[in-house]
């Protein structure tokens, strides 16, 4: 992976994206030093132009870029990076600096939430009260949340139609993960399938 870092002056162009949502979250610009920052630390580290100095996101919030990959434009001169944001982006606090708002993603992030409700041992959270109740409650929950969902396709209540199938999503997600599984593991799964197909 070889920049060209010659052509503005010591700094590239850098754009961060979110990497399950593909949300542009982010542009800044990094020298060699930050680069190489980047990689060891996996954590987005760019050279500021108003600082004059490296500059690592999150150094102050907290709100770090983990680096999930690299990659370099066709020319050399202007990276892309996929990462995974732990809180906003932007230091206005919203997900991305080009104040993009959009459910497309926010799966992803109910995944987190899920996992964390879990994770703490969360005793006021209805999701870990099911999980808790082991695979078996989990798993029939599941069903009975596809039995509603196919019940309400067959009227034209579209709000409720709706709400059954976010009513699914939320259940399966919660099976994912006392399965020891991620959306990412069954995204893997139809991305293998559709080059067959």
């Amino acid at each position: 992976m070889k920049i060209d870092f010659t052509k503005g002056d010591g700094l590239v162009p850098v754009i961060i994206q979110d990497n399950n949502t593909l949300q542009v979250l982010m542009l800044g610009y990094m020298n060699e030093e930050a680069f190489e920052k980047t990689k060891a630390d996996k954590k987005v580290t760019f050279f500021s132009r108003s600082k004059n100095r490296l500059w690592t996101k999150g150094e102050e919030s907290g709100n770090f870029l983990k680096v999930k990959d690299i990659q370099i434009d066709c020319d050399n001169d202007t990276i892309l990076i996929k990462a995974k944001p732990n809180g906003p982006t932007c230091h206005t606090g919203t997900t991305s600096c080009f104040k993009e708002e959009t459910a497309k993603g926010f799966i992803y992030k109910l995944e987190s939430t899920i996992s964390k409700k879990i994770d703490v041992d969360d005793e006021n959270s209805y999701t870990n009260m099911l999980y808790k109740r082991g695979i078996n409650k989990v798993a029939q929950k599941v069903g009975e949340e596809a039995v509603e969902l196919v019940i309400e396709a067959k009227d034209n209540d579209a709000d409720l139609f709706k709400n059954e199938a976010a009513d699914l999503m939320y259940h399966y997600l919660i099976l994912l993960k006392a399965k020891g599984f991620q959306l990412e593991d069954i995204e893997e799964v139809l991305k293998k399938r559709s080059k067959s197909r």
